[in-house]
């Protein structure tokens, strides 16, 4: 049997996770309503001091889908864990790195979408400047949900057949995160706000390397995942 491209299976896997998304949009809906609820209880919290809520807008907005993030990725391998699809996949002639590529695009490609809807909640609830910078804003945001992605998809695949894989997963996803989420929050920052001393390209250039990292590993160890599982 001939064996698929990787990046041909690798789009095959995105588009797969794109139809299922679209025909049913149950989980685009959980996240967006989670993530809106998460922004709204947040600036309840700070009260109405608008310089606090415009200088904690950035981790607020980065803890909104992060904590969104849980429940993308808890999702990412529910389909295939049903009827052993996932077994199917890895014996079909696909690298299973494909797979891996795949999945993360396909959740790093709805995470951006919720960053999407989550902005003008942002400047509302906020009272945030988007119009400052908003192509590197763009950039932060599409780094920050591929860092998240990378790993995510690893330890979801880890903890798929697990039965508290709902509380194994941001246990398991959460620490390695910390320094990605800490870029990712002071890059927004610099996105909302003047920039005086020029910090911003530093660091993109360290969520870059994060997300190369991340990438990497997953990509050499997400075959041994799937094998196991």
């Amino acid at each position: 049997m001939k064996r698929i491209g990787l990046l041909r299976a690798s789009w095959l896997v995105l588009r797969k996770d794109w139809q299922i998304e679209w025909r049913t949009r149950a989980r685009l809906t959980a996240l967006i309503f989670f993530a809106l609820s998460t922004l709204l209880l947040f600036s309840f919290a700070m009260g109405p001091d608008i310089n606090a809520l415009r200088a904690h807008a950035p981790g607020y907005l980065w803890l909104g889908l992060l904590f969104a993030s849980t429940l993308s990725l808890g999702e990412s391998f529910r389909v295939e864990s049903e009827n052993n699809a996932l077994t199917g996949l890895v014996l079909a002639p696909v690298d299973p790195r494909a797979i891996f590529i795949g999945k993360v695009f396909g959740n790093a490609t709805l995470l951006f979408g919720l960053a999407l809807v989550l902005l003008p909640v942002t400047v509302a609830l906020y009272d945030v400047d988007l119009l400052h910078a908003p192509l590197q804003l763009l950039l932060v945001l599409f780094l920050g949900v591929v860092g998240i992605s990378a790993p995510g998809i690893v330890y979801s695949a880890i903890s798929a057949n697990a039965r508290a894989r709902d509380v194994m997963l941001p246990l398991l996803m959460f620490p390695i995160l910390m320094p990605l989420l800490l870029a990712a929050v002071s890059a927004t920052r610099f996105t909302l706000m003047p920039d005086a001393q020029e910090q911003l390209p530093s660091w993109l250039k360290l969520l870059t390397a994060f997300d190369l990292i991340y990438l990497s590993v997953g990509f050499l160890v997400f075959p041994k995942v799937v094998e196991e599982e």
